[in-house]
């Protein structure tokens, strides 16, 4: 019976330090940081070119003096329209990586050119509606300024009430940042492509690089995040799309934490490559999914509830926070379920919500009954509550 028990005890033990060993196995280091032969293995500067694009491109849907033409070839990089020669110089573009993810697109070419169209739509429609009353009061039925309570912001909108520069920004933060993190890079179609594993395994660099194809494509992901920032030290905020409204949601006190869940994801996941430990990388991807998700859920029903309280009050504020809020909800089909092929919420549903925001006069008429039953539907997909988002 004695040996019995010690046989037991013994292979317990065994069994406890292999737990450990694989449990240990994969390591995150403290910082975004990772080297090979003593150089760096981290590059992501296409990501970061296309942030800086994007933030030029918007600030030129403020300016009454660009042309169309002009904005188009932003989009496109072409025609050398850009103030940072380095960025005209690009082969890279912003539209060319719009609705173009792997896992949504590769195989939807329609949705993948509606989604484009939407946004050469709105580029002209800025042009060709809202710049010419720049200093036309609007109203009802006409596009033109119209300023904040208090002597605030003033906001330029179209006829219904919608500024086309925050769908353009907000849309853009799903439909490139947010689609090519979790649709694209952080997909097992693009991380094991061709020979990408065996590569990896042997640790077989990309021809002229210090970096393995799976190593830099992780690294891709994180550079639509953290492009602009500085990746062994993130402070947030530092563009106008996804790292800024990761911020925000950060400052939230009933979602703090979440940008340390993702800086965290992010980094065990490129130790899990470097390691050759599909497993863990494969479950750091499903917890950026479903987080980076979240932040798209958050600020959708956010400001749908900021606009609520501002409605009849202060019209100007509620059609810029419905401006921003639709550009979230439009970005709500690139969101990604995790361990799911599917959205949160797919384009005929998203679609259905933007039919709904501007139907009849748009934000004139829009209601507070409508942005609550929205904001509902919005949320009971997220793990979180209407009034946890909305504050």
């Amino acid at each position: 019976m004695k040996k019995v028990i010690l046989s037991i005890a013994i292979v317990s033990i065994l069994i406890s330090c292999n737990n450990t060993d694989n449990e240990s196995k994969t390591q995150a280091p403290d910082t975004y940081s990772f080297t090979r032969n003593g150089e760096t293995t981290v590059s992501y500067s296409g990501q970061t070119t296309r942030i800086l694009m994007g933030e030029e491109l918007v600030s030129a849907l403020k300016d009454p003096s660009k042309t169309e033409e002009q904005i188009d070839g932003m989009f496109t990089n072409t025609g050398n329209n850009f103030e940072r020669t380095d960025l005209n110089a690009s082969t890279k573009s912003v539209r060319s990586k719009t609705a173009a993810s792997s896992d949504f697109f590769s195989s939807n070419t329609t949705d993948a050119a509606a989604i484009k169209a939407d946004f050469d739509t709105w580029i002209a429609a800025q042009v060709n509606e809202v710049y010419p009353n720049w200093n036309v009061d609007a109203a009802q039925g006409i596009a033109g300024k119209i300023q904040e309570a208090g002597g605030g912001s003033t906001r330029y909108v179209n006829a219904k009430g919608l500024e086309y520069d925050q769908a353009f920004n907000k849309g853009l933060i799903g439909a490139l940042m947010v689609d090519q993190i979790i649709n694209n890079y952080l997909s097992t179609a693009v991380l094991d492509e061709a020979s990408n594993v065996t590569d990896n395994d042997a640790e077989i660099v990309a021809e002229g690089k210090n970096y393995t194809n799976m190593e830099h494509k992780w690294d891709e992901a994180f550079g639509y995040l953290y492009g602009t920032d500085n990746a062994e030290n993130p402070i947030l905020g530092a563009d106008s799309f996804l790292s800024k409204y990761l911020a925000r949601v950060e400052n939230d006190a009933d979602f703090t934490g979440i940008a340390t869940d993702i800086y965290d994801a992010f980094k065990l996941g490129r130790a899990a490559i470097v390691n050759k430990d599909y497993t863990i990388r494969d479950e750091q991807a499903a917890i950026l999914k479903e987080k980076i998700s979240m932040i798209v859920g958050i600020r959708s029903v956010y400001y749908l509830q900021q606009a609520k309280a501002n409605l009849q009050r202060d019209k100007a504020s509620a059609f810029h926070d419905l401006s921003e809020g639709f550009g979230f909800i439009y970005s709500l089909q690139f969101t990604r379920k995790p361990n799911s092929p599917e959205p949160y919420f797919s384009k005929s549903e998203v679609d259905t919500f933007i039919t709904t925001l501007t139907a009849g006069n748009g934000f004139w008429s829009i209601n507070e009954a409508t942005l609550d039953e929205m904001s509902t539907t919005i949320a009971s997909k997220f793990n979180f509550t209407v009034a946890e988002a909305g504050n």
